[in-house]
């Protein structure tokens, strides 16, 4: 597995990589109780959002209603939430990880920045998972009922806590398996020693800048990654 570590400030990074979701894995029908059913719809939730993210909108395409407006920005909303948490949900897979990294970092630093990173992600979604899981069961159970009494229509808040618990669940224990589970290595790699340069650049040449250092590394999505880490980092 490659895992990028990404410069998006003057002395700060973040770790993300692409490859496709390994947490979205189906629940086997027999699995009975809330907690299957929440699993399957978790599941399910994250193919339909990958399948809408890779889906280019043509310009024939009809104009979609409010019901498919409102449709899409859900599906994006979660399109976002599984980009933030690729990295860990794939991790609880994995035996073995590459950190590609700026040129002038040693691996030692780099080591050291990915246990930080991975144990402070550990300790922020386990305190998530216990905040939504709770607000889940609220939902779960103080609006089921009421939903009960309208057939076909979906009980939004426990369906968005419960995909909010079951992804800080498997980003725990996917950063939890980085620290202890995983063997790291490292390997420099130049073009991402650019992107601290990108801060002081307008915003059209940044933009050129950081399309160029994504198409060279093959990380399509590397551009809105970095936009919205490096704002959070402003």
């Amino acid at each position: 597995m490659d895992v990028f570590v990404i410069p998006v400030g003057a002395d700060r990074y973040e770790l993300y990589c692409e490859q496709p979701v390994a947490g979205d894995e189906p629940v086997e029908p027999e699995t009975k109780g809330w907690v299957g059913r929440l699993r399957r719809k978790f599941g399910g939730l994250v193919r339909a959002a990958e399948q809408h993210h890779r889906r280019e909108t043509s310009a024939d395409d009809p104009p979609r209603g409010w019901v498919g407006r409102i449709q899409d920005r859900g599906m994006a909303w979660v399109a976002e939430r599984i980009a933030e948490q690729r990295l860990l949900w794939n991790l609880r897979a994995e035996t073995a990880a590459t950190a590609a990294h700026p040129e002038d970092m040693t691996f030692d630093r780099v080591h050291s920045l990915i246990r930080e990173t991975l144990q402070r992600d550990h300790d922020r979604h386990s305190r998530w998972m216990f905040i939504d899981g709770l607000l889940f069961v609220i939902t779960f159970v103080g609006l089921g009922p009421l939903f009960i009494l309208i057939p076909g229509i979906a009980n939004l808040p426990a369906l968005y806590f419960g995909f909010r618990t079951v992804g800080h669940f498997l980003s725990m224990r996917g950063s939890a398996h980085g620290l202890r589970g995983v063997t790291w290595s490292g390997r420099p790699c130049p073009p991402l020693g650019e992107l601290r340069e990108l801060a002081a650049l307008e915003p059209h040449a940044r933009e050129a800048r950081l399309l160029d250092v994504a198409t060279r590394l093959r990380l399509e999505q590397l551009p809105k990654f970095f936009e919205r880490t490096s704002m959070k980092a402003a």
